[in-house]
This record gives C-alpha cells, sequence and structure tokens, in this order.
C-alpha cells in the first residue's frame, strides 16, 4: 500500500519462502510502476535474520533485491504495528473487500485464485473514497505515481548463492535435498545457485553439475557421469571399508550400516548417514552403541535419526520387550478350522 493515496496491492502465495516473499514484492513494484524510496516491512524471517529496535539485520538476498530496485528498506520495530499503521489498515480493508468476497469460493490453483484477487482489486482501488472526493486510483495517479522511481529494466534475479562442501559421497546439501557433483571435487569447497527451478553448482568460477530443483524433501539427485569409474581416491571408501570400520565398534553396528546401505538405491547414499553412526560409536562408546544398534535392528528403525533418538534418551539401556505370544482361537462349534480347508469340501 503507498502511503499518500493508499493504492493498495494484494496476492496469494503458497508460502512464506523467500522466493515467494522476494516475488510478492517485485509484482508489487510492477503493479505499481514504480519504486518508492522506502518499504517498510514486518519482520520475518524471510526477510529480517535478526529483528532489533534500532539497527535491523536484513537477510542479504533481500538486501540484494532492495540495492537492484534502489529502494532502502526500514522494518517496523518488533511488536510495534503503528510504525506500519498504513499498512494494518490496509490489511483490514483487504480482508473485508476481497478475503470475505472470496470466503465461499473454492480455488485449485494459486494463478486462478489471483485473477479473482486482482478483478476485486481493481474495484478496491477505483471505488470512491465516502468523505472526499476521488479514489485510491485518481490519488495515485495525481500524488504517488509522480513521485516514483522507473523500474530497472531487468528484473531481479531470484538466484540464491552458497557456499558448500562436497561430502565423501559426491552430493552437496542443498534445501534439505542432495545434489550430485563430479566425484574428482569430494572435500572442495564449491558455490550453490539456486533459482525456483533449477540448482547449479560451480568451483572456481566453473559450473561444473546443473540439475532440476527437487521439491521433496531428502532426495538424493544424481547424474549417472558423476559417479566415479577408475578414481583411486574415491574407490578407497567402499562399501565393504565403512562395514569393516563399523565392525570396529560390534557386529550389531557393522549389520546397522549394511542395512542401511541396502535401503538406499546407490550404497554412497547411505554413506553419509553410516560415517554419523561410527562418530555416535565413538560419541557414547562401544557398548551403547552396539545395545542401539540392536534395538534399531529389531525394530526396524534404521535411520541416523532414530539411533540418534535412541542414544539421547537412553533407550539402548533398557531391555528389549519380547514379542507378545498370540493365544490361539478358542474352540467352538461355529469356528470350522483348518483342517475343514484343506479338506476340499464344498460350502454350503
Amino acid at each position: 500500500m503507498l502511503g499518500a493515496s493508499s493504492y493498495t496491492y494484494a496476492e496469494a502465495a503458497p508460502d512464506e519462502q523467500m522466493i515467494s516473499w522476494l516475488t510478492a514484492h517485485m509484482r508489487a513494484l510492477e503493479f505499481f510502476g514504480g519504486v518508492p524510496q522506502l518499504i517498510v516491512p514486518d519482520n520475518p524471517r524471510t526477510g529480517v535474520t535478526r529483528a532489533c529496535r534500532y539497527d535491523p539485520d536484513l537477510n542479504p538476498t533481500y538486501q540484494q533485491m532492495a540495492m537492484h530496485y534502489g529502494v532502502g528498506v526500514v522494518p517496523a520495530r518488533p511488536y510495534k504495528p503503528r510504525d506500519k499503521a498504513k499498512v494494518e489498515s490496509g490489511v483490514l480493508v483487504v480482508e473485508r473487500w476481497i478475503m470475505a468476497a472470496l470466503r465461499n469460493h473454492r480455488f485449485f490453483t494459486i494463478e486462478d485464485l489471483n485473477r479473482a484477487i486482482r478483478e476485486l482489486l481493481t474495484k478496491l482501488n477505483q471505488r470512491p473514497f465516502r468523505k472526499r472526493p476521488g479514489s485510491r486510483a485518481s490519488l495515485f495517479e495525481s500524488i504517488d505515481k509522480p513521485a516514483l522511481s522507473p523500474l530497472p529494466l531487468d528484473r531481479f534475479d531470484l538466484s540464491e548463492w552458497l557456499k558448500a562442501r562436497v561430502n565423501i559421497d559426491y552430493h552437496v546439501a542443498f534445501d534439505g535435498n542432495f545434489y550430485s557433483v563430479p566425484y574428482n571435487l569430494v572435500h572442495e569447497v564449491v558455490e550453490v545457485r539456486a533459482t525456483p527451478t533449477t540448482v547449479e553448482i560451480f568451483h572456481k568460477g566453473k559450473r561444473v553439475a546443473s540439475h532440476l530443483r527437487s521439491r521433496e524433501t531428502n532426495k538424493a539427485v544424481t547424474i549417472n557421469e558423476h559417479r566415479p569409474k577408475s578414481h583411486q581416491e574415491h574407490l578407497a571408501w567402499t562399501p565393504s571399508r565403512i562395514v569393516t570400520w563399523a565392525r570396529t565398534i560390534g557386529p550389531n553396528t557393522a549389520r546397522l550400516v549394511e542395512r542401511m546401505m541396502e535401503e538406499k538405491p546407490h550404497p554412497e547414499m547411505g554413506y553419509r548417514a553410516c560415517l554419523g553412526v561410527i562418530r555416535l560409536g565413538n560419541k557414547y562408546g562401544q557398548d551403547r552403541m552396539e545395545a542401539s544398534a540392536l534395538r534399531a535392528l529389531l525394530t526396524g528403525a534404521c535411520r541416523l535419526k532414530n539411533i540418534e533418538s535412541i542414544l539421547k534418551t537412553s533407550l539402548d539401556r533398557q531391555p528389549l520387550e519380547a514379542a507378545p505370544d498370540v493365544a490361539p482361537p478358542a474352540a467352538h462349534d461355529n469356528i470350522r478350522g483348518a483342517s475343514y480347508f484343506d479338506s476340499g469340501e464344498p460350502a454350503c
């Protein structure tokens, strides 16, 4: 909402993540057709990494967007809604004139919902004021629009950049998933550039991998060409080596890491979790690790987070409960029993 005219923009977003946050900002500026001098947002984690009464820290990507558009960002102070009183009143107006009007409608896509919002938004901005002449749209044309700075020629690039180290399974962790790089980059520091649709990985300024961004969780996205063939340094890390290492803790731990690798499409995808199990053995001791591995194998809870939970809650020190014996069914005239079906007699 713009200050002088109360000219309003609203849209629906699928979530409150960084991409949705920045996209909403860009669409609002494009809707206004220009850039104001200041933006006064709230203090969401998406936009403000450290909320402070006097000197808040903006998220680096949010700061880059503000620099791209040449606009200042001054977040409202925590628990001070009057710092953005104009926005608070605008939210109330949108709730009354848009959300209330759509409350009984059902939409199956965000695009359909935003089309309906845009139609009502146009009516809201053109609706005449009750106590003064004109409307939000007319005041915007005469007051706010001339004061806006022009939009830059290009939209802000929604890329996220971060540094990561390649693990021994030649994958890089990003956004809850794992993306492969050529195996000879194991232990190297790389740069990850993520857009809403792709994840690109750079090493020393050169792109070494490009993947479609996964919207799942805990998924390994692997290109076959990235897998090792005859690289001696990587071949030292084999499933047998990890099992042998786990066997120094005990046979239960060795069976556990074998099970963890067997459950993956490729053994390399289980290396990270297996190393975590071995480190837990060093932290809690061999006896406790063996007991927790036995409990995990018997209960089927063979993921790293399950092992950590067993050790943290000391479940490994409690005796395993034997499976209850199931009593045979009581004899009764109405129960035919297995022998009836073995006789081959037809049912009446």
